[in-house]
């Protein structure tokens, strides 16, 4: 007897639309070799999802850099490592400029915002920082709070707990696969390890990643399948932006048909995550670009500028969200 196969589309409009359950790596590859003219399809089923299991709010976020420079890791992406010959110099925000941050952020609409360190991990003068900075915050805005630090000890987790860190930013960056053809400093296990203790600390995980650093498409739906089984609150969806003096800087950007599958994919995979435009779709994707992802799986984006990239004014994609009657979460809803 002759097995008649399912198209795709078809399994993604019944087992994750109606029922809600997330595409596994192989029906994620399917999904990634589609071809373009079935593009069009391919995004408006992940909309659906979306706002099926999602709703039609979309969560706001700004970031900033507490440290730039001077990251003893290699990945292979980053101008702030300072084992690269790029243009980032070591620099600190001292506290005042972190509040004026975060009340700039917190004009802008957005319900979070994010401190930022390009370290291995944190030391003590650091945290010591980052507390300071998150009182100070807290006395002024009214907005939630996430770090991104690096790897973290056991005791340094409890610390940000403590603090009331809302949300702690770790990227896996790519699929365990491909992770040494990224880093060779630190492993992807290492990775792995903070965001399980962040995890059972009580905070929300976010943990996404970067994607046309060179991987496959199998390891990008290896990743998809990563991610899943780690069950994040968001995932970060970068594009390699290519930065001179890094390993990557020449590196092809991304087509737009190929980055806007992989949105619809990684929406399929996480049927009800908080998946957030980052990085490098400005250059990848472009205006149109950016709203067929909105309309395509998105349901988060970073405002303003990226930690060493200029990213689109805030007001643009403001601007875009009501055009496209998407409201903007309020502070303390859930997505």
């Amino acid at each position: 007897m002759t097995q008649v196969s399912t198209d795709i589309l078809e399994v993604c409009r019944e087992q994750v639309l109606a029922d809600g359950v997330g595409l596994g790596q192989a029906q994620v590859l399917e999904v990634l070799r589609l071809p373009d003219e079935r593009l069009e399809d391919l995004l408006a089923v992940a909309h659906d999802v979306r706002m099926t299991w999602c709703g039609p709010e979309v969560e706001v976020e700004g970031i900033v850099s507490l440290k730039t420079g001077g990251c003893p890791e290699d990945c292979h992406f980053c101008s702030q490592s300072g084992l690269f010959e790029s243009p980032v110099r070591a620099a600190r925000l001292d506290i005042p400029s972190l509040v004026e941050a975060a009340k700039q952020t917190a004009k802008s609409g957005a319900t979070e915002f994010c401190i930022v360190a390009a370290v291995r991990g944190p030391d003590d003068r650091l945290l010591a920082q980052v507390a300071a900075g998150i009182e100070a915050i807290r006395n002024e805005v009214e907005i939630d709070i996430a770090c991104s630090l690096g790897m973290l000890t056991q005791d340094q987790v409890d610390r940000l707990a403590g603090m009331g860190v809302h949300r702690y930013n770790h990227n896996l960056e790519t699929s365990r696969s491909y992770f040494p053809n990224v880093v060779t400093t630190h492993t992807w296990e290492e990775r792995m390890g903070t965001l399980r203790m962040v995890r059972d600390a009580g905070m929300e995980v976010c943990c996404g990643g970067i994607l046309g650093m060179g991987e496959s498409l199998e390891q990008r739906a290896e990743f998809a399948a990563d991610l899943a089984s780690l069950e994040p609150d968001e995932v970060p969806l970068n594009f390699l932006n290519p930065r001179p003096g890094t390993p990557f800087g020449d590196l092809d950007v991304l087509p737009a048909s190929e980055a806007l599958r992989a949105v619809a994919a990684f929406r399929l995979a996480l049927p009800r995550t908080i998946l957030r435009f980052a990085g490098g779709r400005e250059i990848t994707l472009g205006d149109l670009g950016a709203q067929q992802g909105i309309l395509g799986g998105i349901n988060a984006v970073i405002v303003g500028n990226y930690l060493t990239t200029l990213g689109r004014p805030a007001e643009q994609d403001l601007d875009l969200l009501d055009s496209l009657r998407m409201p903007i979460k309020a502070l303390g809803s859930t997505i």
